[in-house]
């Protein structure tokens, strides 16, 4: 098929990577002429505009920012697509916000999707999850695009308008509590009874069999492999607004998500406080699966 992907960052450019691997013709978009450069060594097409890109793709990949720079974008490319373009919204947009751009797509005859988008850096090399919501049809059109992204078997559709960034949204809040559950763990580990045991060897050790095994685990293992101390970094986790869209949700639906908002708050008060043991970790953890940078001490 042939796809326009717009916004060349880490993510956005890891999608453009796999759907040229598996012999999509995909052009890629960026503001920024340097995110273009690095495709076009790697002979994959850039974009000059707007315009170019929208003009000869069946499909065009959004993977942006949450928020108003998604409807711009939208507004930008609406002009110079034909009613049998599909929009892919592969960003972290709040579900509502997705219902909304589907029916205001709707008007121009453009069938929008959603989709959430998880596996960080190492997407590109072992492929994403992805999480689908809007019309079957349109899934259905563009399925081999997902496909070629996920990993095998992992990608879904999970429903109307709005699913896909529901579940995703959820998941990103599930993420919040593992991370601080790891985290909280090992810090005790770390300054507890037992001074001077081996966190790397503890989590490998975990990683063999144990029922709280993960790739957040292997993570942390390799962190621990380099450095159990972390003494020249900042305990301030920064992060987005999925944690937050989680638990506003719970408290709509009256549903009690007590452990997902003590890792929110957790995260609120280190870029107060600076944070501590446990807060450095779930900080690198972000590091190491999104590139997300880590505030150094100096």
């Amino acid at each position: 098929m042939k796809v326009g992907v717009i916004g060349l960052g880490k993510m956005g450019s890891a999608v453009v990577f796999r759907l040229h691997k598996a012999g999509h013709d995909v052009f890629g978009f960026d503001i920024d002429a340097a995110l273009c450069k690095r495709l076009e060594r790697s002979d994959i097409a850039c974009a000059t505009s707007y315009e170019e890109l929208a003009g000869n793709v069946e499909v065009v990949w959004l993977m942006l920012p949450a928020g108003t720079i998604v409807d711009t974008v939208i507004e930008k490319v609406q002009p110079y697509v034909t009613k049998e373009v599909i929009i892919i919204d592969g960003g972290n947009s709040r579900f509502t916000d997705s219902i909304r751009r589907a029916e205001e797509c709707k008007k121009y005859g453009i069938s929008y999707i959603d989709c959430g988008t998880s596996g960080g850096l190492y997407g590109q090399e072992i492929g994403f999850s992805l999480m689908i919501g809007g019309e079957f049809s349109a899934f259905k059109r563009v399925e081999p695009i997902f496909k070629a992204i996920a990993m095998p078997s992992g990608y879904g559709y999970m429903g109307p308008s709005g699913a896909g960034h529901y579940v995703k949204m959820i998941h990103n809040g599930i993420e919040y509590a593992l991370m601080q559950a790891y985290a909280e763990g090992f810090h005790l580990l770390k300054e507890g009874h037992y001074k001077g045991l081996d966190l790397a060897k503890i989590a490998d050790v975990w990683l063999r069999g144990s029922v709280i095994r993960s790739w957040l685990l292997e993570l942390t293992h390799t962190i621990f492999k380099h450095d159990q101390e972390f003494k020249s970094i900042s305990g301030s986790i920064g992060g987005g607004s999925t944690g937050q869209w989680t638990v506003d949700e719970a408290y709509v639906q009256n549903i009690p998500v007590r452990l997902i908002e003590d890792a929110l708050r957790i995260r609120k008060e280190s870029n107060q406080t600076g944070g501590n043991y446990a807060t450095k970790l779930v900080a690198l953890l972000r590091e190491q699966f999104g590139g997300h940078a880590v505030k150094k001490i100096t």
